[in-house]
């Protein structure tokens, strides 16, 4: 329940922010992707401004996704290696059980030392 409040609280006020954004920001403007030559038709783009901010946000969140990701791989790998070896060592304990318990070996009276 909190986690969905918290969601609510955070996306909600991004998403209004996102669509006021793109309904004021309609106006056709031209990317320039040649850095030498603003003027050259072949490597621009030409879309409403929104087109823009839009794809820059879900760049954004692509490449925050995917840096995190990587930057967790060790830890993945750690619970990978612990979950493995927590079965062995479940199985081990499980086979240990089945076993029937043995007795240690006992003493006889005649070789007890005397007191």
């Amino acid at each position: 329940m909190t986690k969905k409040l918290i969601n609510i609280l955070i996306l909600v006020p991004i998403g209004v922010v996102l669509i006021v954004l793109c309904v004021v920001n309609r106006a056709p403007v031209s990317m320039a992707l040649n850095p030498f030559d603003t003027g050259d038709k072949v490597l621009s783009v030409s879309a409403p401004f929104f087109v823009f901010i839009l794809i820059a946000f879900i760049l954004g969140i692509v490449l925050g996704s995917l840096a995190t990701w990587f930057s967790q791989h060790k830890y993945r790998k750690s619970a990978k290696v612990k979950k493995r070896e927590a079965a062995k060592w479940r199985a081990e304990a499980d086979h240990q059980k089945t076993l029937p318990a043995e007795l240690p070996p006992t003493r006889p009276l005649d070789r007890l030392p005397s007191a």
